[in-house]
């Protein structure tokens, strides 16, 4: 199950799909694309689906509930999270006094607070709304002077739409360098069929592999499986995101443990969750290769 309508950040799991690269690891991948009233979290653990991708804040979540989740591969490496800001708002200490759009969900308020605080200026003098997911509508007419979302998706349609919006990373704002997005099983199917987990495994790093260094190529494939995408977009969201795929050593789907570690502190301290993740339980490196486990 995917996190969200096919887009540019899924296009490796459509090139294996494309390209065969499931059957080659003895797998056949189906995508199943969520509903407004989807709960994936819910689905995976009563098996409807053998694997979710989940935003990372969602699985420390769900595990803090007593979910028995645990990534296997990331499907990026850096966070997509980001606050964007109209032309008028160049850093983030000049939003200080102005309304802010958040989503809602728990997590933004925490990219918020660290992005501002990051850049030195004091969140709670920012008077935010909750917007839902209408930040490119909100901008674009003006409703709000910045709105927490995707880099990656809004960042890119707002760029496109209205140039010089700005765009500020959570990332580059003192929150680490973690993996948005994780490729997730229950602890009940790495145990009951690992070889399974490692063959879905593989078949996505293929995948993402060959959009790293084919992006025109995967971009097409996508767009050929998910027809009405916006060409364009994809491109666009494709050249943006390269970056984003691979860890500093170059490697697809990496689970650094010093990373996730640093992440865990950052969401205890940031309030997503109450007790700091239990990195070690939480994800399995080996999957992806063992130098993950550094």
């Amino acid at each position: 199950m995917l996190d969200f309508t096919p887009n540019a950040v899924h296009a490796g799991i459509y090139a294996a799909i494309a390209r065969h690269l499931d059957r080659a690891n003895g797998v056949s991948l189906h995508v199943v694309v969520p509903g407004a009233s989807t709960d994936s979290i819910k689905l995976l653990e009563a098996g409807r689906v053998n694997f979710a991708i989940l935003d990372i804040h969602d699985l420390a979540l769900a595990r803090e509930r007593g979910a028995d989740l645990v990534g296997v591969m990331a499907i990026v490496e850096r966070p997509l999270a980001a606050l964007i800001a109209a032309p008028p708002f160049p850093t983030p200490t000049s939003l200080i006094g102005h309304t802010v759009g958040i989503s809602g969900v728990p997590s933004d308020t925490a990219v918020l607070d660290s992005i501002v605080a990051g850049a030195g200026g004091d969140p709670r003098r920012l008077h935010t709304v909750t917007i839902g997911f209408d930040a490119v509508a909100d901008l674009l007419a003006g409703r709000v002077a910045a709105a927490t979302a995707f880099w990656n998706d809004e960042g890119v349609t707002l760029q496109r739409r209205r140039p010089g919006m700005h765009i500020f990373k959570v990332d580059d704002y003192g929150a680490p360098p973690y993996p948005e997005l994780v490729l997730c099983a229950t602890a009940g199917e790495l145990r009951a069929d690992r070889p399974l987990v490692e063959q879905v495994v593989r078949a996505l790093l293929a995948g993402y592999r060959f959009t790293a260094s084919h992006p025109a190529r995967s971009g097409k494939e996508l767009e050929a499986l998910v027809p009405g995408l916006d060409p364009k977009l994809v491109a666009a969201e494709l050249h943006a995101l390269l970056p984003a795929l691979r860890a500093p050593d170059g490697r697809i789907g990496v689970l650094d443990r010093a990373v996730l570690a640093r992440w865990a502190r950052w969401e205890v301290r940031f309030g997503i969750v109450h007790r700091l993740p239990d990195v070690a339980a939480m994800f399995d490196p080996a999957l992806v290769g063992g130098a993950a486990a550094r």
